[in-house]
């Protein structure tokens, strides 16, 4: 199942996403029991596939960080969606995702890569998402101490071509830090993420994993900083 893809090839084809659009129309569970094998042949062993080929690359950008390509509890996350709390009750994500995280890293607090694949949607992330209330203050703190280092991370010419900063911010400042610093803007971030869009044809190519690893290493300076800041080796 995880077998290296040949000289050439992509690791997903257009049949891929075409299960993903099929899923968001069928979005129940006898329909996804009877297309299963699809989902596994054509979607999930393909992502595999392609997490264990990061896998090299990502310990190049970054020793600490894991690609897993284990089907259940490595990388790739769930398809199932938690409904508990929520009014839409589809059993299925119409998506499928990734997420590369720190060796020593904890859920709440902790910088990572992502990978999103969705018909028309698909991104390629970096950094931290809605961090706990002491991670969020810790990067906050390294922000005011370091802003050279901060503005050098997510510099337009580090990010590139379609690479922008995004996430939700408060309205206000946060109470402790000045109002006038230069930096308040990021300073009143809840997110601290770059993402970059994935267009089909990329996500369908033969590069997929090229543009994945150019993209991780274009965001590593982020995760740089922010790794320092909640004190990550």
């Amino acid at each position: 199942m995880h077998a290296t893809k040949s000289a050439g090839s992509g690791h997903f084809a257009a049949v891929s996403l075409e299960f993903l659009t099929c899923l968001r129309k069928h979005n129940n569970r006898d329909w996804f029991l009877a297309n299963k094998a699809r989902y596994e042949a054509e979607v999930r062993d393909p992502f595999l596939r392609l997490i264990a080929d990061l896998g090299p690359g990502l310990r190049k950008i970054h020793p600490s960080f894991i690609a897993d390509p284990s089907p259940h509890g490595g990388s790739m996350m769930r398809i199932y969606r938690d409904t508990r709390f929520s009014k839409d009750k589809s059993p299925y994500k119409t998506h499928v995702a990734a997420h590369f995280g720190h060796a020593k890293g904890k859920e709440g607090g902790t910088p990572g890569y992502y990978l999103h694949i969705e018909p028309g949607a698909s991104m390629i992330g970096a950094g931290v998402w809605r961090p706990d209330p002491k991670a969020l203050r810790k990067i906050r703190d390294h922000i005011v101490g370091d802003p050279k280092g901060w503005r050098r991370a997510i510099s337009a010419k580090q990010f590139g071509t379609g690479g922008s900063m995004g996430g939700e911010s408060l309205t206000r400042p946060p109470a402790g830090y000045d109002r006038n610093h230069p930096l308040i803007e990021d300073i009143k971030r809840r997110d601290f993420v770059v993402g970059w869009p994935l267009a089909d044809e990329e996500v369908c190519g033969s590069r997929l994993d090229a543009v994945v690893l150019a993209r991780f290493r274009a965001a590593a300076p982020l995760i740089r900083f922010l790794g320092a800041a909640l004190g990550l080796p």
